[in-house]
């Protein structure tokens, strides 16, 4: 498949093709199209610091400038202060095609998320709206994802068996409950997987981003692959693994064994090969962010008061 085919849609056994909006929300997406990132950019807003699960190699941090990597942000914002941002952004960069909630926690584990999104849309209603989410909520929320107009979302899956899954994470909390071990695994996995199929049903483009676990779920990682592509997701995002928390001790795969890997993966599904990991505040086109020159404006207003 060559890396800007678009296939259709495999809805329940139904091929559907996509329409031109949906075609719209991948050729600008820098995440959904390797030909956009070039052209376009987008803009993540830290205003989800709580989270639903535990993940063995995931340290979130809400105050932190030198790091890049998912899970971290310079600071959390609230909605209002979520809009002004979108408002200074899309004044100075008109390359910014995309906003979207991914973190530094759960998105739909926080209602500062909806509101957010309920802002951006009212006031650019062109703009893509887009999420990323680990899928526990995901049934729960899509219709009100919908409403708002989210079209691209993102599902963390690492694991399709729960045996596996039970390995890479700690805890899931569900309806105020808390779960671990294979029943944690279960219900995750079950919930991700209904969520993907409602979405898919709702026309929203799905991209499923899989941690790349040495000796955990590295060849598992073809049995997802197998999965999502049948549930009818548009692209698989293999990410190598960065070595933290619980896993620290685990050596990362190569830029090589994750182009290989990429390479078998590909003759399943469409592969994103041009992630950057980015943070829960990232701005700009990838691998040229521009966050810091909003931060640093921020930071010199507080110091003016």
């Amino acid at each position: 498949m060559s890396e800007e085919a678009f296939p259709v849609a495999n809805v329940g056994g139904k091929e559907i093709p996509y329409d031109p909006e949906q075609l719209r929300r991948i050729r600008e997406h820098p995440c959904f199209s390797e030909q956009a990132c070039h052209a376009f950019g987008r803009m993540h807003l830290a205003v989800a610091p709580k989270c639903n699960i535990q993940c063995k190699y995931c340290v979130r941090s809400f105050d932190c400038v030198n790091e890049s990597r998912p899970g971290v942000t310079s600071k959390v914002l609230t909605p209002s202060e979520a809009l002004e941002r979108v408002d200074q952004v899309l004044e100075k960069h008109h390359y910014i095609k995309v906003v979207a909630v991914a973190g530094p926690g759960e998105p739909l584990a926080n209602e500062e998320t909806f509101e957010t999104l309920r802002l951006v849309g009212e006031k650019y209603p062109n703009m893509i709206l887009c999420i990323s989410t680990n899928g526990l909520l995901l049934p729960d929320r899509i219709q009100e994802l919908d409403r708002l107009g989210v079209c691209n979302i993102t599902v963390t899956m690492n694991a399709i068996d729960p045996e596996i899954g039970q390995q890479i994470y700690d805890y899931v909390i569900y309806q105020g409950k808390r779960y671990e071990g294979l029943e944690a695994a279960t219900l995750l996995r079950d919930q991700q997987l209904k969520g993907i199929e409602e979405a898919v049903k709702l026309k929203k483009i799905v991209k499923v981003n899989t941690v790349l676990i040495p000796g955990i779920n590295d060849r598992h990682v073809f049995d997802i692959a197998r999965k999502i592509k049948a549930m009818g997701v548009f692209i698989h995002n293999v990410m190598p693994l960065i070595p933290q928390y619980k896993f620290a001790h685990i050596k990362p795969p190569s830029p090589e064994e994750k182009r290989k890997i990429q390479e078998e993966l590909g003759k399943i599904i469409k592969q994103m090969r041009h992630c950057r990991q980015c943070r829960s505040d990232a701005i700009g086109r990838l691998g040229c962010d521009v966050q810091q020159e909003f931060e640093s404006g921020t930071r010199e207003t507080a110091a003016s008061r």
